[in-house]
């Protein structure tokens, strides 16, 4: 009985020591895992560099067209199809002086290419200490934007349309690549090139020190033959800005029916051909198109008549 019941206590705790060398093993394995899983998230995390602080465009790149913006129908290099030209055409730039134009933000494609500066900050969840989404406020415009870093999927295509569109973010490395959709039908740039309300953007953030490069390409379907790229630099600011307030009042700034809308009807335009003129470039190429993006379109200019000279106004 004794025998049996001391067999049977020797059974039992060989049982628990097999369970717990089961146990230890699997502990083991599941802490190497774990410390391989965590070694994992630190070299992943390391990569994410710090994005956060207050930046200032820098303006050497592109200076004519972010600050004082470009002359009118200079469209060279521009992906734009044939509607796209009609419309910047027939835009007239006294449409800002309209009531309902006048304090109109720019829209995503455009907004990162005027006078700039923006705070950018993370959203982190308390108990995770993830980030769920990386918030910018825009100076121009007053502008916020959401770019959710949590996986979240893009709303359907009827969802309203914002401004700066909604936003979806993750890190390449150290690059951080933003997927945005639902932006509203706004310009490419200031002198009427269009983008329609079905225009997605892919942003792309790398820092370099203090320097951060800024890399837009904008897809098209109604507007633009192929992609668009564009960059800018931006610098982190040393010393706290206070001018981040966009203050602007409608005011009636030209006496005009309301209901009318500057515009040019098609040939009506008489400052088409200005910017060709001035710089000795055949009318067809400033009007913009794919092939005006490629060094092989030297080739053709070089075969193209000058632009014609407007006769001069006769002297009073």
């Amino acid at each position: 009985m004794n025998v049996n019941g001391k067999a049977g206590r020797a059974g039992g705790l060989a049982g628990r020591v097999s369970r717990l060398g089961g146990i230890v093993r699997r502990a083991t394995i599941f802490g190497t895992v774990a410390a391989a899983t965590f070694m994992i998230g630190v070299a992943t995390a390391s990569a994410q560099v710090n994005l956060q602080g207050e930046w200032v465009g820098r303006y050497h790149e592109d200076q004519i067209d972010r600050v004082p913006g470009p002359t009118y129908a200079d469209n060279l290099g521009l992906p734009i199809n044939e509607s796209a030209k009609l419309r910047s055409e027939a835009w007239d730039i006294s449409i800002g002086s309209v009531l309902e134009h006048q304090c109109q933000p720019y829209s995503l494609p455009h907004i990162y290419r005027g006078p700039m500066q923006f705070r950018l900050w993370e959203e982190v969840d308390p108990d995770s200490q993830e980030v769920v989404a990386i918030k910018q406020f825009l100076g121009t415009y007053m502008q916020s934007r959401t770019i959710w870093m949590d996986g979240r999927p893009h709303p359907p295509d009827f969802a309203p349309h914002t401004w700066m569109g909604f936003s979806t973010g993750e890190w390449h490395g150290d690059v951080l690549a933003v997927y945005t959709t639902h932006i509203k039908a706004e310009y490419f740039r200031r002198t009427g090139v269009p983008n329609s309300d079905q225009t997605t953007v892919m942003e792309y953030y790398t820092r370099h020190g203090n320097v951060m490069t800024h890399v837009t390409i904008s897809t098209d379907p109604v507007y633009l033959t192929e992609p668009l790229t564009m960059s800018e630099e931006f610098v982190v600011m040393d010393r706290p800005n206070q001018n981040w307030l966009y203050n602007c009042d409608y005011v009636m700034e030209v006496a005009r029916d309301k209901n009318d809308v500057p515009h040019f009807l098609p040939g009506k335009n008489p400052f088409l051909t200005e910017f060709a003129e001035k710089h000795g470039i055949p009318a067809e190429a400033v009007l913009g198109g794919p092939e005006t993006m490629y060094p092989e379109y030297m080739t053709k200019l070089k075969s193209m008549p000058p632009p014609a000279k407007r006769a001069a106004s006769p002297a009073k």
